[in-house]
């Protein structure tokens, strides 16, 4: 693939690549290593103060052990960073609107605020992929082997699609890598849990489909876009030009071209930095549960909001349930069967989550709040609003055989249970942004070649270069508004393909067949990479009776 990749000569239409021999200041290089030694250090001192202010202690192993899972979590934002940045910045450095080293920079800070305004929902669009039992039990040595194995084999193929200079999704990556220890765990189980040690297909089928359709969407949707930008601005023919030399575009279209890098850059960051958060989430929750199992920042007037919206909900599930009648226990039992095979209905499953309901209401207000849950607690408590949270949503799924004031009851009772357990720390989200922000600094040049000379057989015109961009960002917005994952590097490269297309100039099929093939194969080869590498640990942990 490496040949294929990297030995495709630029058309003779094609001019040198921009200058990129440049070499970095040893200053910038030294506020690079103390911006990230920096990041961990503050990483490692927010781990400190959270466990001390729930009152928990860590073992030094414990610490140590959460510590190397963190920088495996942050080495795949990195990698994300420079793997992905690669085609926000390709366009303006092909216009030379921007300087190379610049636009890296720039795009970078971008990154950095796309992360730190992001919402969440995304994060925990990935982990609920993951398998039940794994959410369930995240703190058992499976559950951690599970999270190492699929971290490592999402940055294990992004490392080596970029070696070979490939435009490759991380998304896609990561997904694959989530699949992987799914069906690795349930052929590892026997089929003995059923669904509950495989994959949630419903939640699985809503993100393939985001990254399936994405890159048709940015091919189509610039090709479009630039052949109404050349009806709309005929007169403007500088817009569809290609740079003279290093000359760089008029004013108007350099500020234009700028602005789309800084959009797709700025969603990049929001939807793609969320990837690596809900992951994060669950290492804190399996090595420190008393911090970060639930959200202790939530201040105690929230209690009575959430008892509120308990007590709606239960009435709901109570007139749904008939005359059965479950301990907290049988409930546990029953939602977990329920999510285990993707079915949440019959009377069963409602006096389930009515019982359930009932318990947590009690509990979180007889401690007053969530902050005040004392440790021996947290996980339990957690994991039942896990079991209702899911199943209540699976259960209005299809929201034909509830009123609309029964729909505005759950609504308001989940969105009470996403807020104390669908959390992200403030810190998290900033060694996020530094990982994902600092990554876009290194290692880009291979994927801006294979973007800015390799996809079209003409020179990239300024407005084949906005209209790539514009339909990115919008698309990636779109997609963080939804909370679905979607893949920056397919839509941006598509893009340009599009433009390419939609300008007049052909493409080259040697990239194009080989982007193709590695848009097929990231999936099975992530999924057998991290299965392979679960099973594998699994091993070594029976081997060592490590528990």
């Amino acid at each position: 693939m490496a040949t294929l990749a990297m030995d495709q000569a630029p058309s003779a239409e094609l001019p040198r690549s921009p200058r990129f021999t440049d070499k970095t200041h040893p200053i910038a290089k030294l506020l690079f290593v103390a911006i990230l030694v920096g990041g961990l250090a503050f990483a490692g001192w927010s781990i400190v103060v959270d466990t001390r202010q729930a009152g928990e202690q860590l073992a030094l192993g414990v610490f140590a052990f959460l510590g190397l899972a963190l920088l495996i979590a942050l080495g795949f934002e990195f990698v994300n960073g420079f793997h992905d940045t690669a085609n926000a910045v390709a366009t303006v450095i092909y216009t030379n609107s921007m300087p190379a080293q610049f636009a890296v920079v720039w795009s970078g800070f971008f990154n950095f605020l796309g992360v730190m305004t992001s919402s969440g929902a995304v994060a925990y669009a990935i982990v609920t992929l993951l398998p039940v039992d794994l959410i369930l039990n995240v703190g058992s040595s499976a559950g951690f082997a599970m999270i190492f194995a699929l971290l490592s084999a999402a940055v294990l193929w992004n490392l080596a699609t970029w070696y070979v200079g490939l435009p490759n999704s991380s998304s896609h990556a990561l997904i694959g890598s989530v699949l992987g220890v799914g069906f690795a765990n349930q052929l590892i189980l026997g089929g003995s849990r059923g669904g509950t040690a495989g994959v949630d297909w419903g939640q699985a089928t809503k993100v393939f489909s985001a990254l399936f359709w994405s890159p048709l969407m940015g091919f189509a949707c610039a090709l479009l876009l630039l052949l109404v930008m050349r009806v709309v601005f005929a007169k403007r023919k500088t817009l569809f030009r290609a740079p003279e030399g290093n000359a760089p575009p008029p004013r108007g279209i350099r500020a234009l071209l700028i602005a789309t890098c800084t959009a797709v850059s700025f969603f990049h960051g929001s939807n793609d930095g969320q990837k690596g958060m809900g992951l994060i989430m669950l290492i804190l929750i399996g090595c420190a549960p008393t911090a970060y199992a639930l959200n202790r920042t939530l201040p105690t007037s929230a209690t009575a909001a959430f008892v509120q919206t308990s007590h709606a909900a239960t009435a709901v599930f109570d007139s749904r349930s008939g005359a059965t009648t479950l301990t907290p226990a049988q409930a546990r039992t029953t939602l977990t069967d329920a999510l285990q095979h993707r079915k949440a209905e019959g009377a069963k499953v409602y006096a389930a989550l009515g019982a359930l309901s009932q318990s947590l209401t009690e509990q979180v207000a007889s401690y007053g709040s969530l902050s005040k849950v004392p440790a021996r607690a947290s996980s339990n408590i957690r994991n039942d609003m896990y079991l209702v949270l899911d199943t209540s949503k699976l259960a209005t799924k299809k929201p034909e055989g509830f009123k609309p004031e029964e729909l505005k009851a759950l609504k308001a009772y989940q969105d009470s249970l996403e807020s104390g357990t669908r959390f992200i720390p403030l810190w998290v989200k900033i060694v996020v942004a530094l990982a994902l922000g600092l990554g876009t600094m290194i290692g880009w040049k291979r994927i801006v070649v294979t973007v800015g000379e390799k996809i079209g057989k003409q020179h990239m015109t300024y407005g084949m270069g906005a209209a790539a961009e514009i339909v990115a960002a919008a698309t990636i917005m779109g997609a963080d508004h939804l909370g679905v994952p979607v893949s920056t590097t397919h839509i941006l490269s598509s893009g340009v393909a599009g433009a390419s297309v939609g300008s007049g100039s052909g493409l080259q099929a040697r990239t194009i067949r080989n982007m193709a093939l590695a848009w097929l194969m990231t999936l099975p080869a992530a999924m057998l990479l991290s299965g392979g590498l679960y099973w594998l640990m699994l091993t070594g942990i029976r081997l060592f009776g490590i528990h």
